[in-house]
């Protein structure tokens, strides 16, 4: 049973979020406030983390980012509605994916199972695909989950690493938003939606720490394209 840890100091939706879960067979723990929450996350192993930006104590940015720090543990965070600069620093710190609040429980319930689900995969070899993948200095293992660029490890989130591969799995082809919304995120694209932008962003920022060379090019209006020859 996927234990959720949700660190926010609304108790009527933390029990409201704790009901819709429990329907769903999940694991759900509360604290309500930041600092109370990264001690919790210290001691106790959680599945998934729901972290909220507007904490007392300690803000939701400022305990992402010391979880970043640690072993991964894939965070859902939770944004006022149209606060889109909590939203891009809380992607930029490594969280897999955002809600803006008010938001419907069923939606979030989505959100998570889709977390999961990417979480899983990284867990499990299908046996039908090259567990390997190298493209000039980049290479990518889905046996042991290790990606190495210019033979230095490179640490991803699941959603960074799931977009990666498929990227590279489709080297030289261009791949619509749409189709890596629905297949990675498992859901489809919605307008105002940067989320992919982003992951993509932190992916490119943490290979360029070990090559100059662009791996991701944007084709404006079209989606993303891995380049199968070196450029830059």
């Amino acid at each position: 049973m996927p234990k959720i840890l949700m660190i926010d100091d609304d108790t009527e939706l933390c029990q409201l979020v704790a009901e819709y879960l429990a329907l769903d067979g999940l694991s759900f723990e509360a604290v309500h406030d930041g600092q109370a929450g990264l001690e919790r996350i210290q001691t106790a192993a959680a599945d998934l983390i729901l972290l909220d930006v507007m904490l007392p104590t300690l803000d939701g940015l400022s305990v992402l980012k010391a979880l970043r720090a640690g072993p991964y543990c894939p965070v859902l965070m939770l944004t006022a509605r149209g606060d889109d600069i909590d939203r891009i620093l809380g992607l930029e710190l490594g969280a897999d994916d955002y809600l803006a609040k008010p938001f419907n429980p069923r939606e979030l319930v989505a959100r998570i199972k889709a977390i999961l689900r990417r979480v899983e995969l990284l867990q499990q070899e299908p046996s039908h695909a090259v567990s390997l993948i190298h493209i000039n200095d980049l290479s990518l293992n889905t046996q042991n989950r290790q990606v190495l660029c210019a033979e230095h490890p490179v640490s991803l989130t699941a959603t960074e690493f799931q977009l990666l591969e498929m990227l590279m799995r489709k080297a030289g082809e261009v791949i619509s938003k749409e189709e890596l919304s629905k297949v990675v995120l498992g859901r489809r694209l919605q307008m105002y939606d940067r989320s992919l932008d982003m992951h993509i962003s932190n992916i490119r920022k943490k290979l360029a720490q070990f090559s100059p060379n662009e791996k991701i090019q944007t084709l404006r209006g079209s989606g993303y394209l891995f380049l199968s020859e070196g450029k830059g």
